[in-house]
């Protein structure tokens, strides 16, 4: 499979969502539902952010992008669900959530006409619910006590 000798943005992607305790086994529904909720330059820039929450200096200094284009990258993914954006202390912070629960539901907490929302949520059911990996990973290879 592609996905398996390509380093494309959505690979490193997935390979960033998997250091959170609860990540996304990769198939080829997820490559299909990230494609949809990001551009292959967004899911890559996304996969070099830190695991904990960061302002837009750190993610502008990682990126090497100009401040505008950093907060442009940023508002536009957070207003889309896939970042999560606090304020603290008068100023912005952002995180990547987790895919469950995470940017998996906030992606459908928005009206959208970008995308096809229902093909979006039937690709969320046919990953989370019919292909066994994901919930064979929520189920039996979390951490034990």
């Amino acid at each position: 499979m592609a996905h398996h000798t390509l380093k494309s943005g959505y690979t490193k992607l997935v390979d960033r969502i998997n250091k959170f305790p609860l990540g996304a086994p990769p198939a080829p529904v997820l490559f299909e539902i990230l494609k949809m909720l990001f551009s292959e330059k967004e899911a890559e820039k996304v996969s070099t952010l830190p695991l904990k929450p960061f302002t837009a200096v750190k993610a502008r200094k990682i990126w090497k992008t100009s401040e505008a284009e950093t907060q442009n990258t940023l508002d536009s993914l957070a207003s889309r669900g896939l970042l999560a954006d606090i304020e603290q202390n008068g100023k912005s912070v952002y995180a990547l959530p987790p895919p469950m629960a995470g940017f998996f539901e906030f992606s459908l907490m928005r009206l959208r006409k970008d995308i096809d929302q229902k093909l979006l949520s039937e690709l969320f059911y046919q990953y989370i619910t019919v292909e066994d990996d994901f919930i064979r990973s929520l189920f039996t290879q979390g951490k034990r006590n």
